[in-house]
This record gives C-alpha cells, structure tokens and sequence, in this order.
C-alpha cells in the first residue's frame, strides 16, 4: 500500500528532497545549484541529484548497504571535503523525511500505511548510519592524504637544506 504510494509520488519526492539537500549549502551556492541542469557546469549539483533519485529508487526497493553504498559515497566525498561538521555532511538522508511527511501527511491518518511509513524511516535511519560510515572512511582518507603530504614536504625541506650545506 506504501509501496505504491511513494512509487506514485516518487518525482515530488525526490524533487523536494533535492530541494531541501541544496538548501544546506550557502544560499548563493544553492541557487546555483537549484539553476543549473547542465552536468558540466553543475557537477555537483547534477551528481547530487542523481545520487538522490539513486537512493530513493533503492530504498524503495530495501536494497542491501552494497548498492546503497555508492551512491551515498558519491554525496559524502563532497561533503566531507565541504565546511560541513558530520551531522550536517550526513544529515541530509534525514531530510527525505521531511520530505515524506509534506508529501504524505494524509497517509498519518491511515494506521496501517502509518506502521508502514514507521518502516520505511527505519530503513532511512539505517541509511544515515551507512552514510556517517562513509563520512568516517573519507575523513580517514583526507587525513592520510595529509600526512602523506606534510612527510613529502619535510623530506624535501631535508634535501634541500642538505644540498645547502653541500653548496
């Protein structure tokens, strides 16, 4: 009964949790966003709202953490490089919530879509788990980028001062 519901409003869904996604980032930036269709001149933009489609159709389908996965790293990668603490890099999976209850407030009145939509945000919050796991692996991977790069610059800054003293 659910099922059908969301696949029915399944473009005003995804468009106002696209929506609300880009209302996260500063206001010039997400109307810029919102604007732009064109992926070369909007990659983010364009790559948030097929990840966002993405998730959608696959949580609908309760599709396992694998093929959720990707796409979530796809949004997290930005994020996570982005001036966003981790609640907000990985909050906006709690945004299709929101979504949700605008889009389906008539369903709260029906107890058994209720107990339905009550499942269907369990697989959502399940979901905001596997993204701040991801967030985690690419803050790891920032950090070890880092490292990597104070260690080149050092052993250069050695190098060139031993040539120095050669000289």
């Amino acid at each position: 009964m659910l099922q059908e519901l969301l696949i029915e409003k399944r473009s005003a869904l995804v468009e106002r949790w696209r929506e609300l996604v880009l209302e996260t980032y500063p206001p010039d930036a997400a109307r810029f966003f919102k604007a732009e269709r064109d992926s070369f001149a909007n990659p983010v933009g364009s790559m948030i709202s097929r990840a966002i489609a993405g998730l959608y159709d696959e949580l609908l389908l309760g599709a396992p953490a694998e093929r959720l996965s990707p796409l979530l790293d796809d949004i997290i990668r930005i994020r996570s490089v982005q001036e966003f603490s981790p609640s907000q890099a990985v909050g906006f999976v709690f945004l299709l919530k929101t979504a949700l209850r605008e889009q389906l407030a008539a369903a709260a009145e029906d107890p058994l879509l209720l107990k339905q939509l009550v499942e269907f945000e369990a697989r959502i919050d399940s979901l905001a788990l596997l993204a701040f796991d991801i967030y985690q692996r690419c803050r790891e991977q920032i950090f070890e980028i880092r490292v990597k790069e104070a260690r080149a610059w050092r052993e250069s800054a050695l190098r060139a001062g031993e040539r120095g003293k050669v000289e």
